[in-house]
């Protein structure tokens, strides 16, 4: 199987999208070649043509495997972030289910907004009430309580929209895009403004991304005896490192220590690791997945109160970086298996 200026083989493809349940079995039956859920425009061509580029011995960019590093925003980018953030749902669904143990919650903002399903209240307490939220729904209990916690509510949790897992929102042509990558020889990162803790449940089961190439958002852990005599870390209600914005490139020198060859986001919020990326020397992939598709998931960017795409957007037209658009340039959305589309 080639790309342009480079050679990919099926097997590679297929073990690639193997450690992804949603992907492989679309993997082995698809004969359109790599990425059969883009369209053939000009954001496929330049991803084939630039992994290609980089892969190929004996061109004038190839990289070597080591540096083909390659960061993902997750949010937007990787799955669905809309109406609220999945990670917010979650906080949400938190404040609700330990309301009773709390009784004051009832009269104070944001948590009293929550209890009655007030969203206006709650969208009023603006990034102070979220980190009260965060705080009390996060902290106070071991990392291992959390992480069971979060696999039993993506279990159960399901999208207003779509009825679905959240964690089933997953883009199509972003998990193909993963997988390519890895078989290409790259190293794939997840670099989000999200909570890696969080993340890290479902993100190696969900997007081949093994927890140790996750990169987000963090709080303050304290390490502690158990009832039982053994060692536990115990989440506290203190921030400690926010992988967004000005942050992430911070995040990749601090947890991954190498400069990014390729770099894909969404939102404002990716802008800077955008930039940071295009910085460097030798081939530089930037793209950006623009919110296009009211229908199959939503049309939103410049005026978003999630995913806010501006800044960033008219940075990509003045140095061309790709920009996808959603409608125009993928065949679907979300895996078929989940829901049909046109």
């Amino acid at each position: 199987m080639s790309t342009r200026g480079g050679t990919f083989s099926r097997r590679g493809l297929l073990a690639a999208a193997a450690a992804v349940p949603i992907l492989a079995e679309s993997a082995a039956r698809s004969q359109d070649g790599p990425l059969p859920s883009w369209k053939d425009g000009a954001p496929k061509r330049a991803i084939l043509d630039f992994a290609g580029r980089v892969s190929r011995e004996g061109s004038p960019d190839f990289v070597p495997p080591a540096e083909r590093i390659a960061v993902f925003d997750n949010d937007g980018t990787l799955w669905a972030e809309q109406p609220i953030y999945f990670q917010v749902a979650f906080a949400l669904d938190r404040v609700k289910a330990l309301a009773p143990e709390h009784p004051e919650w009832k009269e104070i903002q944001p948590f009293k907004g929550i209890v009655e399903g007030d969203p206006k209240a709650v969208a009023a307490s603006g990034e102070r009430g979220l980190l009260q939220i965060m705080a009390a729904t996060h902290a106070g209990m071991t990392t291992e309580a959390f992480n069971d916690i979060v696999a039993d509510w993506l279990k159960t949790a399901r999208h207003p929209r779509f009825g679905r897992p959240y964690d089933r929102l997953v883009y199509q042509p972003m998990l193909e895009l993963l997988a390519y990558l890895r078989a290409g020889g790259f190293k794939t990162f997840i670099v989000s403004g999200g909570g890696v803790e969080f993340m890290r449940v479902f993100a190696e089961r969900t997007y081949g991304v093994p927890p140790e190439q996750v990169v987000g958002s963090s709080g303050v852990t304290k390490f502690e005896m158990g009832p039982e005599g053994s060692p536990v870390l115990v989440k506290e209600a203190e921030v400690e490192f926010i992988d967004d914005g000005p942050g992430k490139p911070s995040g990749i020198n601090r947890f991954i220590g190498r400069r990014p060859i390729l770099a894909f986001g969404n939102s404002d919020g990716d802008h800077q690791m955008l930039q940071w990326t295009a910085a460097g020397t030798g081939p530089r992939f930037l793209g950006l997945v623009h919110h296009t598709d009211a229908e199959r998931e939503f049309a939103y960017d410049r005026q978003s109160h999630v995913g806010r795409l501006d800044k960033a957007l008219d940075e990509a037209g003045q140095r061309g970086w790709t920009v996808v658009d959603m409608r125009q340039d993928w065949k679907q959305v979300f895996p078929s298996a989940l829901r049909s589309e046109r």
